[in-house]
């Protein structure tokens, strides 16, 4: 079963996306904030992170980097959600090191794609690894 670390400081968007992950057949993981992150990628080696970007301890920008001079886990896709989308937001988060990017609220099938977007990158970045 895939992994999803999921990076939320909001209970009630906890819960709704992780019900929604979860009807999509992933594992989550939660994390609350990003110090919490870095230590949760770290153990548990998720397949992708969705990373909300206002954060308490540390914002989502700075884990992101911090998550992206880690080799053990600098692969990991990352998809940047954050509510309040401004100009100039989706390259702040894909210049931290974000691989994609999604402004909150969501519907499911936005999450959908977005993720099987990423995991389908994912998964051609390894096979070329190997070759």
């Amino acid at each position: 079963m895939k992994r999803v670390l999921l990076v939320e400081d909001n209970e009630s968007t906890i819960d709704v996306v992780e019900m929604e992950l979860k009807c999509l057949g992933y594992e989550v993981v939660i994390a609350r904030d990003g110090l919490q992150a870095l230590d949760r990628v770290a153990e548990q080696l998720p397949d992708l992170v969705i990373m909300d970007i206002h954060l308490p301890k540390m914002n989502g920008f700075e884990a992101v980097r911090r998550i992206r001079t880690n080799p053990a886990v600098c692969d990991i896709p990352i998809l940047a959600a954050t509510a309040k989308a401004l100009n100039g937001d989706q390259e702040k988060c894909l210049e931290a090191g974000c691989d994609g990017y999604i402004a909150k609220p969501f519907t499911h099938r936005e999450l959908e794609t977005a993720i099987n977007g990423m995991m389908k990158r994912r998964l051609s970045n390894l096979q070329l690894d190997e070759k």
